[in-house]
């Protein structure tokens, strides 16, 4: 073997197991590459070098390192243009003895940097079809000599020990980019979890599930108890899928949870919730909901407002039949409320009567069970009735098996809450409430006198005492009984101030008269939290102490004095009757 011929192998194998070495043994395989490339340019006895490496995403070919005579650090090629281009795309490497003849030499580098390339040879950074750049040599350092087949082999080899790096290199960044990704999706996922109530927040008397279909969910649903004992609670869906769907669910939840402590509206409070994430969403995401109030209070007959923003239809199980509540308004999120309006959505009320209600999301009815069919609100229902003498959690767990036979392969997120009313104790009290609200239908064809409304502040209540008067004088009362009646009706009402709203407030009372044959009949209407029956009661007369006796005055000038429940929306109905016996003279009788 030739001497010199010997002397090169040797330098070629030495070189190719340094920079493999280096390789190897490196974190930093950007510097690594430089360092190679000025090996192997001046083993090449090349003017300059240069490394380029592609985005395998956007196919943009860009230099990254550069050696010898020009400067060329960050120049970008479309994939396919020019010399290095082209290699990059046909995987082979590329010798150019007479760069002037050739179509694919890119020219554009020459003429800003005014260095004159004769030759070049290139070769692609690749392993097997995996092509992530190519290496660059340009005019050998002598002008009598040029590349030659051997030069390309020597650098196509050095190329194959550079790409494995590189791949090694992109494989190691991916595999912690994966890692990370997976340990903020876990961070996330304990994050939401701790957005969830607590199983025991309020007893047995309503319970929820949460199964995402990855592991960040887009559902949410939450209940607490506000400090009158009624229960508040909620369940949304947000659109789409993944980290924004989560990050939105989140905020959601947060809202329901904090505004719900003020707002004691479920329509309400959805309008607010809506006014915030119109302001501030991402385009195009919205928020299907469905917030209610349970009230277990006894006198309360366990009643249920609910508010549904273009949610999923609610279910009641009552007596062994289905009752469903469709949406009354748009998602959250789509349509902001009107200048000066507070964009309330409408409020159904449910008695349950022992029955149990449900809301799901869509990932329950659309989910596939094992026949390979969705489960429908059909499969739901029969489920239900299947297992309605068990408990909430066995009933929620049995709707979930049904759509996860393989819990990898949930086609959505599934959520579901359930309440029941079967769990509280019903007194007499709610019979009596029933019975005198339909004893009493009959007055809506009396004589109307008085149909007033207006604020719950002191400041009204001279007009309010004026109507009242005017009333009694028109059906002839004499003036004792008119001044005890305005008395009584004027303390009902300071009552309502004091007691339903907790002191003077911008919201309403109601307050009408109608003339019955030998009766008048006040009906007094809030809109305040429904007081249970018994809650206001005279204080015994001998417990001598400022206030507390308007009640005793109330009863003592009235004839009848009942608390009803409003036959629509919230409040309390105070209705009070007195007894008149009015002569031809227009003067009333005891």
């Amino acid at each position: 073997m030739n001497e010199s011929i010997a002397f090169s192998i040797d330098r070629q194998v030495s070189l190719l197991a340094n920079m493999t070495a280096q390789f190897a043994n490196t974190l930093n395989v950007d510097e690594t590459l430089r360092n190679a490339l000025c090996e192997i340019t001046d083993y090449m006895n090349a003017e300059g070098g240069a490394v380029f490496l592609m985005d395998e995403a956007t196919q943009i070919i860009t230099c990254v390192a550069c050696y010898g005579a020009t400067e060329i650090t960050g120049l970008k090629l479309e994939y396919g243009q020019g010399i290095v281009g082209k290699s990059v795309a046909s995987n082979q490497g590329a010798l150019v003895r007479d760069v002037k003849n050739d179509p694919d030499f890119y020219g554009a580098v020459d003429d800003q940097t005014g260095f004159t390339t004769k030759s070049i040879l290139c070769a692609p950074l690749s392993v097997k079809d995996r092509c992530v750049g190519a290496i660059e040599l340009v005019n050998k350092k002598k002008a009598d000599e040029l590349f030659d087949e051997t030069d390309l082999k020597v650098l196509e080899t050095l190329a194959s020990s550079a790409a494995l790096a590189v791949i090694n290199a992109r494989m190691a960044r991916a595999l912690v980019e994966q890692e990370r990704v997976k340990r903020e999706l876990e961070l996330a996922a304990e994050i939401q979890r701790r957005f969830l109530p607590d199983a025991h927040e309020a007893g047995d008397t309503i319970f929820g599930i949460n199964k995402p279909a990855r592991g960040v969910s887009g559902d949410f649903f939450d209940y607490f108890k506000l400090p009158d004992g009624r229960i508040y609670f909620g369940l949304g869906d947000v659109s789409g899928k993944g980290v924004n769907a989560a990050l939105l669910m989140s905020k959601t939840a947060s809202l329901f949870r904090c505004l719900g402590k003020t707002v004691r509206d479920p329509g309400k409070l959805l309008g607010r919730i809506n006014a915030e994430l119109c302001e501030t969403a991402t385009h195009g995401m919205f928020v299907t909901m469905v917030a209610g109030i349970y009230d277990p209070r006894p006198g309360c007959e366990g009643l249920i407002r609910l508010a549904n923003a273009g949610h999923e239809p609610v279910l009641l199980f009552q007596n062994n039949t289905f009752k469903t509540y469709g949406a009354d308004g748009p998602p959250l999120g789509i349509v902001p409320p009107l200048p000066g309006e507070d964009g309330a959505y409408d409020e159904v009320q449910v008695f349950p009567q022992g029955g149990s209600l449900y809301i799901y999301t869509d990932g329950l009815t659309e989910g596939y069970t094992l026949t390979g069919h969705p489960l429908e609100a059909e499969g739901v229902q029969q489920i239900l009735r299947q297992h309605a003498h068990e408990s909430l959690t066995t009933q929620l767990d049995r709707l979930v098996e049904a759509v996860s036979p393989d819990p990898s392969a949930l086609r959505d997120d599934v959520t579901v809450l359930a309440l029941t009313d079967a769990l509280r104790p019903v007194n007499e009290s709610e019979t009596k409430v029933g019975q005198n609200e339909t004893d009493h239908s009959a007055e809506k064809d009396g004589d109307w006198l008085i149909d007033f409304k207006f604020p719950a502040r002191p400041g009204w209540m001279k007009l309010a005492r004026a109507c009242v008067r005017e009333s009694c004088q028109k059906v002839g009362c004499d003036e004792t009984d008119t001044t005890d009646i305005v008395l009584a009706v004027d303390e009902a009402c300071q009552n309502v101030i004091r007691h339903a709203y907790g002191g003077p407030s911008d919201e309403e009372i109601e307050l009408t008269v109608r003339q019955r044959p030998g009766r008048l009949v006040f009906r007094l209407r809030d809109f305040a939290p429904m007081l249970p029956p018994g809650f206001i009661k005279p204080r015994d007369l001998e417990d001598i102490r400022p206030g507390g006796l308007g009640t005793h005055l109330i009863q003592e000038v009235m004839d009848d004095v009942q608390y009803l429940r409003p036959t629509q929306g919230e409040g309390n109905l105070l209705r009070l009757v007195k007894n008149i016996d009015v002569n031809k003279k227009g003067t009333s009788k005891q």
